[in-house]
């Protein structure tokens, strides 16, 4: 199989190498003159840091990787792509216990305009388990290409989701929050927080502030907008809030701040029981 890098001219800094060794994502099959592009990620039991429960937060990463490469196929040239649109929706019936590799099949959607919007199919061994879109803007390509470090984490079967994403909980008044730990290897290439990751991290604070102690509900929809740029250090983290829980459904918001203390990217969960 042939990885991102080794393709210079389908390059796509959004999701550089490191985000795919990091979350062992692979390259199935492209074809850039159809915009259509196949990737797989493993799913392993991954769990929310917060809860303890079953998570699909990680599944934004691969949506993003494969959704973002099918656009950026389409860029005009001496330009680069950018998420600014990003949804996920699933089955929940059938994603509970995930625990292999989930593919996606991504292409475009409609003509090219200010953006391009791509859409996924999601498969589980062999069957259809939701899907999800990316949409993408454009910045001028020149200066945006940084140089990867080495991977400093070493994967292994006791390596947890919050290893691999370098968020921990942290005790706040304000709701349920992650924090996001610095880790160069989780940036895109233009030095921000890769927006799977971030979407990743926006979906475990909103779904643990929906559960509480209760893990029944189970993520039907994710829905996130990249407003700025999101800069982790000392204080960057992720705050869920829940909006309401009723007996079935449950509603839940939460909000990427960088660094800075400006909110970066938003989200909102709605949930399953």
């Amino acid at each position: 199989m042939t990885g991102v890098d080794e393709r210079p001219t389908e390059y796509d800094l959004e999701t550089p190498d490191s985000i795919q060794v990091r979350f062992g994502i692979e390259y199935l099959d492209a074809d850039p003159d159809a915009a259509t592009a196949v990737y797989s990620m493993p799913m392993e039991r991954f769990c929310n840091p917060v809860t303890g429960a079953p998570t699909i937060g990680p599944l934004a990463i691969l949506i993003d990787a494969a959704g973002g490469i099918v656009n950026h196929y389409r860029r005009p040239v001496e330009q680069w792509t950018v998420s600014s649109e990003l949804s996920v929706e699933l089955s929940t019936d059938d994603t509970r216990h995930l625990n292999g590799p989930v593919i996606a099949s991504a292409r475009t959607l409609g003509p090219i305009g200010a953006t391009s919007l791509s859409i996924c199919t999601l498969t589980y061994r062999g069957a259809v388990i939701g899907g999800g879109t990316v949409r993408s803007f454009f910045i001028p390509a020149d200066g945006v290409l940084t140089k990867r470090p080495p991977e400093t984490l070493r994967r292994t079967a006791q390596t947890t989701l919050a290893d691999l994403m370098a968020v921990a909980p942290r005790r706040d008044t304000d709701g349920v929050v992650l924090a996001q730990r610095p880790d160069p290897n989780l940036n895109n290439d233009i030095g921000i927080v890769h927006g799977g990751v971030a979407s990743t991290g926006l979906e475990l604070a909103a779904s643990a502030a929906i559960n509480g102690t209760d893990d029944a509900l189970r993520t039907g929809s994710l829905r996130v907008n990249f407003l700025r740029p999101f800069f982790a250090g000392a204080d960057s983290r992720y705050v869920g809030t829940s909006l309401r829980v009723g007996r079935n459904t449950g509603v839940g918001d939460a909000q990427a701040i960088g660094d800075d203390g400006k909110v970066a990217i938003t989200a909102r969960v709605t949930a399953y029981r």
